[in-house]
């Protein structure tokens, strides 16, 4: 996955959403792991939140950020499993207008050479809505680190070849402009 260091690297502002109904910040380990990575790598931490395992909570969070200019992606850590509680996905499904089928896919795909079939009980997802990225991750630090270092890292940097989503940003809304 090459990095083009002639091109200019554009800073994301990336809010991120830990859905749990036991964390605080103070054991909020994913979330900790999401905002260290997103800083190291250039971008800005435009907020952090906790909230319940609740869809309409869930959706509130994700329509303030989505309508908030200074928030570019969101990328939230938890309830994306199968067990009652787990809601995030369906969360989602209430706010997004496209669905970005290939980063689930990708995500269960990298994560199978870790950890093999059990990969099959998460339901990450990505999409867009009002021009803003969003990315559903499931609650494990390492399930953070396998989706930030091996996709998001080089999908929110302007510099990867031979496409990246940053450089899609300023086209999310096109479709506004024509009506």
């Amino acid at each position: 996955m090459p990095i083009d260091e002639s091109r200019a690297f554009l800073p994301v502002n990336i809010a991120v959403l830990t859905v749990s109904d036991t964390r605080d910040l103070a054991s909020d380990r994913s979330g900790d792991t999401l905002a260290e990575r997103i800083v190291k790598a250039g971008h800005r931490l435009a907020a952090r939140e906790i909230c319940r395992d609740e869809a309409p909570l869930i959706e509130g969070i994700l329509r303030r950020w989505i309508a908030d200019p200074e928030v570019d992606c969101v990328i939230t850590t938890g309830g994306t499993g199968i067990t009652g509680r787990d809601v995030t996905p369906e969360a989602f499904a209430r706010v997004l207008e496209k669905e970005i089928t290939g980063f689930g896919e990708l995500f269960r795909m990298l994560s199978y050479a870790k950890i093999g079939t059990s990969t099959i009980q998460s339901r990450a997802i990505g999409g867009v809505a009002g021009g803003t990225y969003l990315f559903a991750l499931p609650g494990s630090t390492g399930a953070c680190k396998d989706a930030w270092d091996d996709i998001l890292l080089f999908q929110l940097d302007s510099r990867h070849r031979p496409c990246n989503l940053v450089e899609l940003m300023p086209r999310l809304q096109e479709h506004l402009k024509a009506a």
